[in-house]
């Protein structure tokens, strides 16, 4: 009976998003995770990590921002906004693959993951605001939001395949190679959250704990790894050439060894400029960047066919119930995030 389904079904019944929307709607919680990490480095750089002193509300009698709180309490709080405009692109992602026929089911699971990733970061960012900006707390709300970031990847990746078993295209040595450079960008990015945790940017302009780490050896070291990454990216390249790799995966190989200059490039200019606000907002930003790319590496290296051609929908909308088989290249989530 109509009545005994649930409201995702009863969506299903009266709307059938055609393939392209899933794909904008899955690209869109891409875009969006990376805003709300560049925004929660704005609340750092700024000094507004304590413009709402308190949580869940944004002081102890107010659940938004009074007037004597100034700029500071603006930037807080129209961060911890942002976290429902990222929701509701997560669950209008959710309904769309859920109302698709045939039903993604991969795609639902992985947008609630990515729901209860932000929920989970949300509380997050609530301890960090009442233990007074606990560097190793902040260190973890970013790793989470990298964590954000790579589940709403593979959904964008999994938007434009089907749900057949994945096929590797690539020889184990490279598969090896590659997850070489996976882990070695992890770990680039662990220890970019010790350089923050240690550095001068502490989120608010009264003393704040900080990891008790020389944050200009940190950098060092932070440094070697970039030339790890640097080279593990060029000998991957080498590799695909030699083993005559198809074009679309050297392509993704170049695109990373561009974002790692660029990003290497800001690095080296906010350290020598004395790490000037905007540049170091500008290379987190960097870095979302650089993991996309090496998502986007590692997911060229696999396929994943159509399971069986369904049926035409009732409505007549082909296009909503075409297997997706190797779909034309969409454009990059780091174009779409500029």
């Amino acid at each position: 009976m109509p009545n005994s389904l649930n409201p995702l079904e009863l969506i299903a019944r009266r709307w059938q998003p055609s393939a392209r929307f899933v794909r904008r709607a899955a690209l869109a919680t891409v875009v969006m995770a990376v805003v709300i990490v560049v925004t929660g480095g704005t609340v750092r750089l700024t000094e507004s990590g304590l413009g709402c002193d308190t949580w869940p509300k944004c002081t102890s009698g107010s659940l938004t921002p009074t007037s004597d709180m100034g700029i500071h309490g603006a930037i807080e709080f129209g961060n911890r906004m942002l976290t429902y405009v990222l929701c509701a692109f997560i669950g209008l992602l959710i309904i769309a693959a859920r109302a698709r026929t045939p039903v993604r089911r991969s795609l639902t699971r992985l947008g609630w993951a990515q729901f209860w990733l932000v929920m989970s970061n949300a509380v997050i960012g609530g301890i960090i605001v009442l233990t007074g900006l606990n560097p190793y707390i902040v260190s973890s709300h970013f790793l989470l939001s990298t964590a954000l970031l790579t589940v709403a990847m593979a959904v964008w990746q999994r938007s434009r395949e089907g749900d057949g078993e994945p096929r590797g295209l690539v020889a184990r040595p490279v598969r090896q190679l590659t997850g070489l450079l996976v882990g070695s960008t992890l770990a680039l990015i662990l220890i970019g959250t010790v350089v923050t945790g240690s550095g001068p940017h502490a989120g608010d302009a009264r003393e704040v704990h900080r990891i008790p780490l020389d944050w200009q050896e940190i950098t060092q070291l932070h440094v070697d790894f970039v030339y790890i990454v640097l080279g593990l990216t060029v000998a991957l390249w080498f590799t695909l050439r030699a083993v005559k790799a198809p074009a679309a995966q050297r392509r993704t190989v170049l695109d990373l060894l561009a974002v790692l200059l660029l990003q290497g490039l800001i690095g080296y200019v906010q350290y020598f400029t004395h790490l000037p606000e905007v540049i170091v907002g500008i290379h987190m930003f960097g870095s979302c960047l650089v993991w996309i790319a090496v998502l986007r590496v590692l997911f060229a290296q696999r396929e994943r066919p159509a399971l069986a051609a369904p049926a035409v929908s009732p409505t007549g909308d082909d296009e909503a119930v075409q297997p997706e088989t190797s779909p034309a290249p969409e454009p990059e989530p780091a174009a779409s995030s500029r």
